[in-house]
């Protein structure tokens, strides 16, 4: 770990080794702010008229990679985090501590290991109640990704009538979700949602994906989210395990906790694994998602 300068800011960490950099913010946050495999561009978002602020009232997208409490509730959900977080060195990840917000009494940390010989990161999402009474809420996990990929979330194994008299699966749509815009492939087995920077209109929709995994390819890169899912626990927003929404600027890819009451002094984590591969083909269809997508989430989670 180096603590440097980044985009206007003076504390920020960068962590490292031999496949992949990221760096987060000190002084706002906390923020994954980049994120690069080798000497790749940076596979996160970033807002231009936001780098470099601090202490601002009002919430602000910086960019990169966040946490959050679901369900999204105007303002609850965009308490600031525009100021310095505490930075704990431990042996083999660094704790990332955010003030606890004085409109929630929430305290958000994340955990962040690098792996010393692969383009990997396990990231720890935590929310602490610091309250004095119970809350119900699910982390939520947001990757704000750099334009021009496309996103995959997978859909539950599919079968015959005869053997599935009953639904397997939900699907969570806004309503500004429109199934028709050209932006969303829905697969058979994969549903993908393309981010164009000449849209005007915003896309969101929510999954269960008990297979555990969401990805974003772009520019040869993927980037790809394993998670564990519990078939047993209730998820927030009709029972969405996996968010893809996206605008003019990015594609956010968003995982969610089961929703979980928290008691006073109690915390939640919610775990993703973060893996990069290089020269992977952008996919349009099915076929594209099992022979290039598939193969490196497989191999990814035999090497966790």
């Amino acid at each position: 770990m180096e603590k440097i300068a980044y985009q206007g800011w003076q504390n920020c960490y960068r962590l490292s080794n031999a496949h992949l950099t990221l760096i987060v913010t000190g002084d706002v946050g906390p923020r994954v702010i980049d994120l690069r495999l080798g000497a790749g561009e940076n596979l996160f978002a970033q807002y231009a008229e936001w780098l470099g602020r601090t202490g601002d009232a009002e919430w602000h997208n910086y960019g990169g990679h966040r946490l959050w409490h679901a369900p999204e509730v105007a303002p609850r959900t965009y308490a600031p985090d525009n100021s310095p977080v505490t930075v704990e060195p431990h042996p083999d990840f660094v704790r990332f501590i955010q003030p606890v917000e004085a409109t929630t009494g929430i305290e958000k940390s994340l955990d962040l290991h690098l792996d010393p010989h692969a383009a990997r990161v396990k990231v720890v999402h935590r929310l602490r109640n610091t309250n004095l009474w119970a809350i119900t809420l699910a982390p939520w996990a947001l990757s704000v990704m750099a334009p021009g990929g496309v996103a995959i979330a997978p859909l539950p194994p599919r079968g015959s009538h005869v053997e599935n008299l009953l639904p397997t699966s939900t699907l969570a749509l806004w309503a500004y979700t429109n199934m028709a815009d050209s932006r969303w492939t829905w697969g058979e087995r994969y549903v993908l949602l393309r981010q164009d920077p000449q849209a005007t209109t915003p896309q969101k929709a929510g999954f269960a994906v008990p297979d555990g995994w969401v990805a974003y390819a772009r520019a040869g890169q993927l980037f790809v989210k394993t998670f564990a899912y519990d078939v047993t626990a209730c998820y927030p927003d009709l029972g969405s395990a996996v968010e893809l929404f996206t605008n003019t600027r990015m594609l956010e890819v968003e995982t969610l906790g089961p929703l979980t009451t928290l008691e006073p002094g109690a915390a939640v984590e919610h775990v993703e694994q973060w893996q990069l591969f290089d020269e992977v083909p952008l996919p349009t269809n099915d076929a594209d998602v099992r022979a290039h997508i598939l193969p490196h989430v497989q191999a990814g989670r035999e090497g966790t």
